[in-house]
């Protein structure tokens, strides 16, 4: 395994930890990127790496990620991720759940975890046994806090209506063929959200029966998960696992708007230049996914009420336009726009 600093993701992280517990089998990497704003807030991943390079790479680009979602968000924290390398199986025992929260009690703070994919709400009441920086708990109805999918697709949802009205001059869903990519909490309630809308759905998952599920509430058809980004839509919308537009994908996409809630939905920098040459709008994935981390940051600091993380996850498509504008300005597309305004909110621009 090559050294942290050595890794073409790694941008000035301050800290990349790694963490061995023998009798749990548990592996895992905790990526702080920035605590300019506050401690490093992001969720714990479970996931199985082919290749444990590729789980450190994923930590140092998802961490980078969540500096820059939460100061897009405003939120007073910085960016952190934990990756835990799970076995093939993906089997996960309370002992590992255990020794995840032990590790990140052992940072005193540094890092707040809370869910991500492969993690459930259950799984981080056992970590909260172990530690008390942890959000994205149960919580009383009223309350900011529990599942983030819910939110994440929410501010997904708006952010989608936000490119339909500056791509397609729409100001609903009403009549649009909308192809998402995932079927799981974001995804599948993105397609709820605007298939209500009268929106119609294209799905794909790796679990077809889930897509065929979410599919049959509301009317919308399934594909292969290796047809839906080319699927001919109106918005492509890719809410599963990132790096899935790439200088292969790009020019295949059939729609004049990407706007979805996966993370690092660019595999490379430049690729976010070749959306803006084929004429496609691209919703940047921080900006438009925020929904979730503001449910748990403001659980986690205990400053707001459910109302109240409605209210922020409804100024998303505010600073959707906001890079969309100086993008248009500028010249440069979405994704390095979203980039400059990020860094200079964490000091680094």
């Amino acid at each position: 395994m090559q050294s942290p600093w050595d890794y073409p993701d790694f941008d000035g992280h301050e800290a990349v930890h790694f963490f061995t517990d023998l009798k749990s089998g548990l592996r895992v990497v905790i990526a702080i990127h920035s605590t300019a704003r506050g401690p490093a807030a992001g969720g714990v991943r479970f996931w199985h790496y082919p290749r444990t390079d590729a789980a450190v790479a994923d930590a140092l680009r998802l961490s980078r990620g969540m500096s820059f979602k939460n100061a897009m968000a405003d939120l007073p924290v910085g960016g952190g991720k934990a990756v835990i390398l799970a076995p093939e199986d993906r089997s996960k025992s309370p002992e590992l759940l255990a020794a995840f929260g032990k590790a990140v009690d052992s940072l005193g703070g540094a890092y707040i975890t809370a869910a991500d994919v492969g993690v459930t709400v259950p799984d981080l009441v056992a970590v909260a046994r172990r530690t008390k920086y942890v959000s994205g708990l149960p919580a009383a109805a009223g309350s900011a806090g529990g599942d983030p999918g819910p939110h994440t697709a929410y501010g997904v949802f708006l952010g989608v209506k936000a490119a339909a009205r500056r791509a397609l001059g729409k100001d609903g869903l009403a009549g649009l063929h909308i192809a998402v990519q995932g079927a799981g909490s974001v995804g599948g309630g993105l397609a709820r959200l605007a298939a209500a809308e009268g929106a119609r759905i294209t799905l794909a998952d790796l679990d077809a029966a889930r897509a065929a599920t979410v599919a049959g509430e509301i009317g919308g058809t399934v594909v292969g998960v290796d047809e839906i980004l080319m699927t001919e839509a109106d918005i492509v919308s890719p809410c599963a696992l990132g790096a899935v537009l790439n200088e292969t994908s790009i020019p295949q996409l059939r729609a004049p708007v990407v706007a979805g809630g996966a993370n690092n939905q660019l595999a490379r920098a430049e690729d976010g230049a070749r959306l803006m040459q084929r004429g496609i709008l691209y919703a940047p994935d921080y900006v438009i996914n925020a929904g979730g981390i503001i449910n748990v940051v403001l659980e986690y600091l205990e400053r707001a009420g459910a109302d109240e993380v409605r209210s922020r996850i409804e100024r998303i498509p505010a600073r959707l336009e906001e890079v969309w504008e100086e993008s248009a300005r500028s010249g440069q597309d979405p994704a390095t726009v979203a980039d400059w305004m990020a860094q200079r909110l964490i000091g680094r621009g």
